[in-house]
């Protein structure tokens, strides 16, 4: 769905209401969304996690247990139940849309009990080196999924299919602990941060144990044939070894015999290294632009200082477009979260117009900003905040205009600091296509581009309505296009 102008919602934040209601909310408004633009949804971890209805699912428990089975004190997950979840598959796939599922396989939390295990601990900020003497621990690393019973897998989790923990029970201590039992080492990680990556949190699955591989192998042809879904999303891959998700992934479609887009979070600002990784994994899945989006943050922030003629510089769009998913921002991002970097609401109707009215790029839309979202959490610094989110002005327009004019030849008008543009001339396969695309994060601009000479004597007008009157395209297939200050206008032909 990268091709013929497909868009990704994501379709949750951090903070949606525990209430089990998104599933029947995708049903629910499936074919309005595909009618607005969308192509594909990434829907939150659907399995049981160790918070029940309070976790959004990356705290996983039981990748088996879709809202089923009474564990974690609940039966259905914060979204809703099995059944729920597959009736919002089906609808999704009757309005054509494709779904893409929330893959989270780095760590098990909500252990069904300790077991004693010999570690060593680590430095938090440098895991290769280790301090005082192997000393036994009690590991939350026994998961027997009492309240499944094995239907669907009869595989239960132990200590020797982890290679650390963050908390000593008999102590009740908290740290960083390397087993030591059977010699595990941190798998090797191409991300030098803190020494070696690999642990993250929780219960730490260890990918260089054939019973771990062979497991999750099975589980993920199982859940291919239980819920349809027809691609991934890839949660904390910097922190698995990258050969992992590489055979994993030719392993599931040759299972499944189709494509199974996938897109992997490597959340990393530096560009080198997530090229690197896509080399490592042998362009097995695209990415996410860590880059671009600290990018339009910090435009955000700087205002008209901001030269936005830089706006692509080191990102994964300028370098590997085929294989870059763009977003503005997500539930690691968002005011509050662990990445927190949000983009300005100003600024936010130019970022969206850089990623869903341009060429390059499979951009991915936030849920709060086409919805709202509203919450109350504590910051770092230890105050309790409420958040207000309110949808992106002229979102849905700029995803209509996805949809219906952002086709054909580009060409960039990236010559002042302060406005910049691009025109699509549109092709034969989409009557009526071809836009021209002018932002400003200053004064109100205009610029002189080209959108061709087969849209010569045509009368433009602003599809978002930001800028009124209209733009005659002369006979060589130029026209002066305007936008506001502090805006982004879309010029399409009157008809």
């Amino acid at each position: 769905m990268k091709n013929n102008n497909g868009t990704i919602m994501q379709y949750f934040h951090w903070y949606y209401p525990n209430d089990g209601s998104l599933w029947k909310k995708v049903a629910t408004e499936a074919k309005t969304l595909a009618e607005s633009g969308i192509t594909a949804l990434w829907l939150p971890p659907a399995y049981k996690a160790t918070k029940g209805i309070d976790d959004a699912g990356y705290g996983v428990y039981d990748l088996y247990d879709l809202g089923e089975f009474d564990q974690k004190g609940t039966i259905r997950t914060k979204y809703g139940n099995k059944d729920e979840y597959l009736e919002a598959i089906h609808a999704a796939h009757d309005a054509k849309l494709q779904v893409y599922a929330d893959v989270v396989l780095n760590h098990k939390a909500g252990a069904d009990d300790y077991e004693r295990v010999e570690a060593k601990r680590v430095y938090a900020d440098n895991r290769n080196i280790e301090y005082g003497e192997p000393d036994y621990i009690d590991a939350w690393t026994s998961f027997k999924f009492p309240g499944r019973n094995g239907k669907y897998s009869k595989f239960q989790w132990f200590w020797k299919h982890f290679d650390g923990v963050d908390w000593d029970e008999n102590k009740k201590e908290k740290a960083i602990f390397k087993f030591t039992m059977r010699n595990s080492n941190w798998a090797p990680i191409l991300d030098p941060e803190l020494g070696n990556y690999d642990y993250l949190m929780y219960a730490d699955i260890d990918f260089m144990d054939p019973e771990v591989n062979d497991e999750l192998r099975t589980w993920g042809k199982w859940y291919i044939d239980f819920t349809g879904i027809d691609g991934f999303r890839l949660d904390a891959i910097k922190h698995i070894k990258f050969d992992f998700f590489r055979d994993w992934l030719n392993d599931m479609r040759s299972y499944a015999g189709k494509e199974l887009f996938t897109v992997g979070e490597y959340w990393n600002y530096n560009l080198r290294i997530l090229l690197l990784y896509l080399e490592k994994s042998n362009y097995e899945m695209s990415l996410f632009d860590a880059p671009l989006h600290m990018n339009f943050h910090i435009a955000s922030k700087e205002g008209r200082n901001y030269d936005l003629r830089r706006i692509f510089d080191n990102t994964l769009l300028q370098s590997k477009p085929s294989f870059t998913v763009t977003i503005v921002d997500n539930h690691d991002t968002q005011p509050l979260q662990a990445l927190e970097s949000p983009v300005d609401y100003w600024f936010k109707p130019m970022a969206y117009a850089i990623i869903l009215l341009r060429e390059e790029g499979y951009p991915c839309v936030f849920y709060p900003d086409y919805y709202g979202a509203s919450y109350r959490d504590y910051g770092k610094d230890g105050n309790q905040y409420d958040i207000i989110l309110a949808p992106v002005q002229k979102l849905q327009e700029l995803m209509k205009a996805r949809q219906l004019f952002s086709y054909g030849r580009q060409r960039d008008y990236f010559d002042h600091p302060n406005v910049i543009g691009w025109s699509r001339e549109g092709n034969a396969d989409h009557p009526g296509s071809g836009i021209a695309v002018l932002l400003s994060n200053g004064d109100d601009g205009w610029k002189w581009m080209e959108i061709g000479k087969a849209h010569a004597g045509e009368i433009f007008f602003d599809f978002l309505g930001n800028h009124s009157g209209e733009v005659t395209i002369n006979t060589d297939g130029w026209g002066e296009f305007k936008t506001k200050g502090g805006s982004v206008s879309a010029w399409v032909r009157k008809s």
